[in-house]
């Protein structure tokens, strides 16, 4: 079907003819006639099928015109100074496309005007963006977070909002936007038309289309399958090995416009760099890049000034890139809907393209996934001379154990082929022996108890006087030996006060000059005597020094200078008064 054949305005009609576009796609063949009659849409379609221009081109249409009757009779009017249509996306890439597309759809189209909103911005692209919504722009392009920053502030009027659509639904709904979406749903007015395009249908899409669409028309067409023109292939190989295929790819041809997909950022960065260590014309695209930085890493890319683009799945949704003519998935994507977007980057506008898939031995599971998805399975290629073998490819019912997901050719080593029966009789074995091993010493606790409770063995090394003659000359080892016998049996109240008063001794002994601690070494010799330390100490006469506080609070002062050279804190003991 052509598009002459719709009831598109001739003002779009001539930018089409000048853009080269004569006949519609599925999508838009079915998707524009009931965007024309007022209908609200959930179209389902893979990626790069022309979703973008199946929603733009009806809606630019209705609103060039000012005003519309539907066949159901609602007349609709479309004032200038109002937000007519609001465009979510999920990504910034995805809304600076949407954003291209307008400007070339509405060439010929007086005084429709459309703005792209989304973050990491400088101030003057957020005043740009504020100017925009309170003049009240034809057409919002936003992200869910930055347009509910502009909502927050009270910069934008969705009161006369005519057109809400949804980019990406599934995309936005993995990102985390779902709260988002129906919190600007609210501020829409009921009689606004809701269009949502996605290119899964999985549950909480269903959930979603149910809460904002009014009886809609549900257009699914191919979905998760990729374009037919592709070649997809795939090698079995180790993670070493994926390096030195992709110099081998890049030796037998002199390839350009190639996309390579990376699990993760750090892994993209590394790939980069070894590429360029090749002498490789590549570039990079992550989270970590700013915008500005993205907008240029993609115009390089795009203008033919970078050959390869090392990216995440950043870059697999919404950039919209005709020539590209092979792409690389370097990391099997654990989603197999992400496979389907990671490849659809090729074959585009009626081209060929090439997509081939590094598959780890960790990775055959979710390679097993992707073919159930596509219904049929993706051609395995050798391995060049040289490179030694891979994994061995099977099917896998689930993704238990990562030793079963493991390869069994040459390269898994170690792999045993013994029965799991086998296996498992091995692996009791060893438990049997260890709780063989636990059971005696468990139940045998008296070869132990006698060895604690049993003093005699330990008395004759603490009473021999011989060796407590050499550890008295060394002072900083004899107090913690000779405190030893008294933490472990006290007698007495009065001898467990009397440890915490030696212990501020040597404390202060410790910090004291060289000459105080060789007095108090004195007086430590003339005090200690073996014999007498032998015998227990009793309630009366403990066998610990005293301190210097202790001695004078046993001995009251009894003349009168005696009394006086005392401080004052001793009056106060005496008398018993503060007077």
């Amino acid at each position: 079907m052509k598009f002459e054949e719709t009831y598109l305005n001739d003002n779009i009609l001539d930018a089409l003819y000048d853009m080269k576009f004569e006949e519609m796609t599925p999508i838009q063949e079915k998707c524009i006639p009931e965007i024309l009659d007022g209908h609200d849409v959930l179209g389902v379609a893979q990626t790069g099928t022309g979703k973008t221009a199946a929603y733009l081109l009806p809606i630019l249409s209705m609103i060039d015109d000012g005003s519309v009757v539907f066949p159901d009779g609602r007349n609709v009017s479309f004032p200038q100074d109002a937000i007519n249509c609001v465009i979510m996306s999920p990504t910034r890439e995805l809304a600076q496309q949407i954003d291209q597309a307008m400007q070339g759809f509405s060439y010929y189209l007086n005084g429709v005007s459309s703005i792209p909103i989304y973050g990491g911005n400088d101030g003057g692209r957020y005043e740009q963006e504020h100017r925009g919504l309170t003049l009240g722009a034809d057409v919002i392009i936003a992200t869910p977070g930055r347009l509910i920053s502009h909502l927050t502030m009270g910069n934008a009027d969705f009161s006369r909002v005519s057109f809400f659509v949804l980019d990406e639904a599934d995309r936005m709904l993995d990102m985390g936007f779902s709260d988002d979406i129906l919190k600007i749903a609210k501020l829409l007015p009921p009689t606004c038309q809701t269009v949502m395009f996605s290119a899964t249908m999985p549950q909480k899409i269903e959930e979603l289309a149910k809460t904002l669409l009014k009886n809609p028309v549900e257009i699914k067409i191919a979905v998760s399958k990729p374009a037919e023109k592709i070649q997809q292939s795939a090698y079995l190989c180790f993670e070493p090995q994926k390096i030195g295929l992709i110099k081998h790819l890049f030796k037998n041809g002199d390839l350009k416009r190639v996309i390579i997909f990376g699990g993760k950022k750090q892994k993209v960065k590394t790939i980069n760099r070894q590429l360029q260590q090749m002498g490789i014309n590549s570039g990079e695209m992550h989270s970590d890049l700013e915008q500005a930085q993205r907008d240029e890493m993609m115009y390089r890319f795009k203008s033919g000034q970078i050959d390869v683009l090392v990216a995440t799945d950043i870059v697999s949704r919404g950039i919209d890139i005709d020539d590209i003519a092979m792409v690389i998935n370097y990391d099997v994507p654990h989603d197999a809907e992400d496979y389907v977007h990671r490849i659809g980057r090729t074959a585009r506008a009626e081209r060929d393209g090439v997509a081939i898939t590094f598959i780890s031995d960790d990775d055959i599971y979710y390679f097993n996934q992707i073919e159930r998805l596509l219904e049929k399975e993706v051609r395995k290629e050798p391995l060049p001379d040289g490179m030694g073998n891979g994994p061995e490819y099977r099917i896998m019912k689930s993704a238990g154990n990562s030793s079963d997901r493991r390869g069994r050719g040459k390269g898994s080593h170690g792999r045993s082929n013994k029965k799991p029966q086998e296996k498992k009789q091995q692996e009791r074995k060893p438990q049997e022996k260890r709780a063989q091993e636990q059971k005696p010493k468990e139940k045998n606790p008296q070869e132990q108890k006698p060895k604690e409770k049993n003093p005699q063995e330990q008395k004759p090394k603490e009473k021999n006087p011989q060796e407590q003659k050499l550890k008295e000359k060394k002072p900083q080892e004899q107090k913690p030996k000779e405190k030893k016998p008294k933490e472990r049996k006290p007698q007495n109240r009065q001898q467990q006060d009397i440890k915490p008063q030696e212990k501020r001794q040597t404390e202060k002994v410790s910090s004291s000059d060289e000459i105080g601690k060789k007095r108090h070494n004195n007086k430590r010799k003339k005090s200690t005597n073996p014999s007498v330390r032998q015998q227990p100490p009793t309630p009366r006469k403990p066998t610990a020094k005293p301190t210097n506080e202790a001695k004078t609070a046993t001995k009251k002062p009894t003349g009168l200078k005696e009394i006086l050279a005392k401080p004052l804190s001793w009056l106060k003991k005496i008398t018993g008064s503060e007077r």
